[in-house]
């Protein structure tokens, strides 16, 4: 059973799907809550996991999806009808963590939170430095020079990949595999798109070096 403190909001236009996976959700001991727009969605208080239908009233649901990237650290799994390979990268590459094609099964979606939650959660506590860089594994709190960065949980996985052994080179492959899963089967190129956010907002592109052809590293300081 899941932690009752973690909270999913359900962005769905139909009301019967919307209910029906709220319900789903507290049975299996979320907070959970649902909105029919993405307009109501991008003034909600953030939550823990926003599950994200594609064809909503208002608002496209990959610019809901970006909106949503762009303000909050939300895990974000887009459940949607749209099942074309072109619709499924471009959500991810606006930072949606997981791709769901409906229908789907209950279990099946519950898994996939677990997954997503899982991948920014490592057991331990340990603090990671790496010159004016700070990742705080249990707190999840990222610090250059002192400063707070906050990071989405694609970013954090992606930056603890390359502080968890500082100048080791991290191969393509690799990143993809632990920041989204063993059996990620989308194009690597979702990860430039990332790593370039993760960039901005650590302040300073030299912190993680990209070495072409072989993968990452963070810079030595």
């Amino acid at each position: 059973m899941s932690s009752p403190q973690v909270s999913v909001l359900v962005v769905e236009d139909d009301p019967g799907i919307a209910t029906q996976l709220v319900r789903g959700l507290e049975r299996a001991g979320y907070t959970a809550d649902s909105v029919g727009m993405g307009a109501d969605a991008l003034s909600r208080p953030p939550f823990d996991v926003v599950l994200l239908d594609l064809g909503l009233p208002d608002i496209d649901g990959v610019d809901v999806c970006r909106q949503l990237r762009q303000s909050s650290g939300a895990a974000i799994i887009v459940v949607t009808a749209r099942g074309e390979e072109a619709d499924r990268v471009l959500a991810l590459d606006e930072g949606a963590d997981d791709y769901l094609v409906k229908p789907f099964g209950l279990a099946e979606l519950l898994a996939r939170i677990r997954a997503v939650l899982r991948r920014g959660q490592r057991p331990g506590g340990e603090l990671m430095r790496h010159g004016p860089l700070t990742v705080d594994l249990r707190t999840r709190k990222v610090t250059v020079h002192g400063n707070d960065v906050a990071l989405t949980p694609k970013e954090f996985a992606i930056l603890e990949c390359l502080a968890s052994d500082p100048g080791r080179l991290v191969s393509r492959q690799e990143i993809v595999e632990r920041a989204w899963d063993e059996h990620w089967y989308g194009p690597t190129k979702v990860l430039d798109v990332h790593l370039a956010a993760l960039r901005r907002k650590l302040g300073d592109p030299s912190l993680i070096e990209t070495v072409y052809g072989h993968g990452f590293r963070l810079a030595d300081q």
